[in-house]
């Protein structure tokens, strides 16, 4: 009996001590393809800061390009970050309520029906559309089937596009990780579906959504294309996104670094530089608010 226990257990020694290696093994594969995925992101953030830091004055905040040709000192980004604003916050006013709410219908309302898998179906092409073609179908209804000009409104309806689809989906898949006790908890209690969603289903899944709000914005921050195709192009400032040509930080990177004067290349990483800082900011921020907006703080 003796010898059966001590074999016994050696044998489950053994299994321990296999399992344990496979699992620092893998362990170790983990962090080695963390790793192989960080370089290039800090190498990208590095090379960014470091060329970017050699206009980052408040010259390059308090001007703008009028007058300024590309082989002089000084000028600045005033007017393209001023037009970035407006447009990101005008598409994300359109867009996120749009968006929300078209995830709420196909969570909690659309079930197996048609409607449901239609607009599913739609907003899955929507998610491979290339962002040129949003500017050139805002191009083709709204500026020369209409006849409007070109504007940053023009810009922000192409962001738009870009956007709702990012935002459904984060929104949807958040609406289905909130559990159905919950649900189930306040529909006994008399509640209608509707407050159900809206005091009890949303702000539980409120963090997800804000993160899921944010991918989309950083992605739309950073376009080129579609801007190039609806807002035109101008040095001067432009406070009114309704009217008249506005600049933004991607067309102002892309004229800028498209000029071989070495004054223009630092004025492209320096915009590169703001660009990534605006996009950092607004994270941060709405990360807090949606922390201290979180149910599960109170």
């Amino acid at each position: 009996m003796t010898t059966l226990t001590t074999g016994k257990g050696s044998s489950l020694s053994s299994v321990s001590l296999g399992r344990k290696i496979k699992d620092r093994v893998v362990q170790g594969l983990v962090y080695l393809a963390f790793a192989l995925a960080v370089i290039p992101l800090v190498s990208v953030l590095w090379t960014v800061l470091v060329n970017g830091l050699e206009r980052l004055d408040l010259t390059f905040f308090q001007f703008s390009m009028n007058a300024v040709s590309g082989s002089d000192p000084g000028g600045g980004a005033y007017h393209a970050i001023i037009g970035t604003l407006q447009q990101v916050a005008i598409s994300s006013l359109i867009a996120v309520p749009i968006a929300i709410l078209t995830g709420i219908y196909l969570v909690e309302y659309a079930g197996n029906g048609r409607l449901g898998k239609i607009i599913s179906f739609t907003v899955d092409v929507m998610m491979g559309i290339p962002s040129i073609v949003a500017g050139l179908f805002v191009l083709a209804l709204w500026l020369l089937t209409f006849g409007f000009e070109f504007s940053g409104f023009a810009g922000a309806l192409a962001l738009t596009i870009l956007m709702i689809p990012t935002v459904v989906r984060a929104t949807e898949e958040m609406l289905k990780l909130v559990p159905n006790d919950l649900r189930e908890a306040s529909y006994a209690l008399g509640v209608p579906r509707w407050r159900t969603v809206l005091f009890v289903v949303l702000p539980t899944a409120m963090t997800g959504i804000v993160t899921g709000v944010m991918l989309a914005v950083a992605r739309v921050m950073g376009e080129t294309a579609p801007l190039l195709l609806t807002i035109f192009f101008t040095k001067a400032i432009n406070n009114d996104p309704f009217n008249g040509p506005q600049a933004s930080l991607p067309t102002f990177i892309w004229e800028q670094a498209a000029d071989p004067n070495q004054n223009s290349i630092d004025r492209a990483w320096t915009g590169a530089l703001v660009l990534i800082g605006i996009i950092m900011l607004l994270n941060l921020v709405a990360r807090f608010v949606a922390r201290r907006s979180s149910p599960t703080r109170h």
